[in-house]
């Protein structure tokens, strides 16, 4: 079929740019080159054992068959268990719906809210994926430009300023990919109750709640009217198990229910039962000694990048990425990318991924390796600078 019978929405959906960057450089390992690897947003750190364990165990114990729809009642348990002890968070396991993914998250709560002639607001730079849902979803994403007096967060000033009668739901990301910065709580309890007095819809992106090193973890799922999104990927270290899952209100989980049935029907059932030993003490220790290894390597990388020029204003409070600028070097991030890689093959993320404020003075570098291979890839920073 001929490109011009495709859908129209198809051509407002970018490709991931970093995907050029990671194809050449798994092209120039084939041929025997090192490369380290500081582009994709995945943690190096294996699964947990436990978390291996129980999926084998499901897989034997012949756990293949469909879950409902808004997952298994043991795991939605655990998830609302984990809210309580570690967000003091009350969240009914009737309101949790488990996803493919956090990706299933954010297109379960799109698919409820947004629709032709609708608007969502969200931050730019930001998840590329956000407002390419949006698009999927025939609405209309609205990004606002951010920096870093704002912490590269929205502000309730630049929510005003730029909401319409058309808008139908307010995106924050908290902390952001790929700034890694959080929303002060007082500014997010600002922005919520302008939300619930609008009967505006908000959607709170958590993936990297887990992953916060400076200030207290807090949780929008404190109120019981805000759309959360979380995921198995980040914290629990479980990306290649594809699960997430999403808290909303209770008048949203029928027509939730709904939608998930037609759009993927369930998640995965060994991961759903593999996820339960996530919440173990054993786990959860093994996960906080990575995220102490995560917050190590920020606090060797941020100070090295500002040593050679990089500009990282907003202090990345948490996730695995510095959003850093690099107009003391260059005016092209991704030429600036590209020819890293292919001259001292250290592989990083143009800021074109993630919107179109100022995308080529930045690049996304995530701290995604071991301090060892941290210290190489600054070394070769070094050279390739001089």
């Amino acid at each position: 079929m001929p490109e011009s019978r495709t859908a129209a929405r198809v051509a407002g959906i970018a490709p991931f740019h970093v995907m050029d960057i990671l194809a050449r450089a798994q092209a120039l390992e084939a041929v025997g080159c090192d490369i380290i690897h500081l582009e994709i947003g995945e943690p190096d750190f294996a699964t947990p054992v436990p978390i291996v364990e129980a999926g084998v165990a499901a897989l034997r114990a012949g756990h293949t068959h469909y879950t409902g729809a808004p997952g298994l009642p043991a795991l939605r348990e655990a998830i609302a268990g984990f809210y309580a002890g570690r967000w003091r968070a009350a969240v009914d396991p009737a309101r949790i719906v488990v996803t493919p993914g956090a990706s299933g998250a954010l297109l379960l709560a799109l698919g409820l809210l947004a629709g032709p002639g609708d608007e969502v607001l969200m931050a730019d730079p930001g998840y590329p994926c956000n407002r390419h849902f949006v698009r999927f979803c025939d609405a209309r994403a609205v990004t606002v430009a951010v920096d870093a007096a704002s912490g590269f967060q929205l502000t309730l000033e630049s929510i005003q300023r730029h909401a319409t009668a058309a808008t139908r739901a307010v995106l924050i990301a908290s902390p952001s990919n790929p700034t890694g910065t959080v929303i002060a709580p007082g500014e997010l309890g600002r922005i919520h109750d302008w939300c619930t007095a609008r009967s505006v819809a908000l959607i709170v992106d958590e993936i990297y709640l887990a992953l916060t090193y400076d200030g207290a973890e807090h949780s929008a799922a404190r109120w019981d009217d805000v759309f959360v999104i979380n995921s198995f990927s980040k914290y629990f270290l479980m990306t290649g198990w594809r699960l997430g899952w999403l808290v909303a209100p209770a008048w949203a989980m029928a027509a939730l229910e709904r939608l998930a049935q037609n759009l993927f029907l369930a998640a995965s059932t060994p991961a759903q039962h593999a996820a339960l030993a996530a919440f173990s003490p054993a786990t959860l220790d093994e996960l906080e000694i990575c995220k102490a290894e995560l917050r190590v390597r920020r606090d060797f990388m941020l100070p090295a990048l500002r040593e050679r020029g990089f500009v990282i204003p907003a202090q990345p409070q948490g996730a695995f990425y510095l959003y850093a600028d690099c107009s003391a070097h260059t005016g092209d991030s991704f030429g600036f990318a590209q020819a890293l890689l292919e001259q001292v093959g250290v592989a990083a993320t143009p800021g074109l991924d993630f919107g179109q404020h100022q995308p080529q003075r930045y690049l996304r570098i995530a701290y995604t390796q071991p301090l060892p291979r941290l210290v190489e890839a600054i070394a070769r920073l070094d050279r390739f600078l001089t």
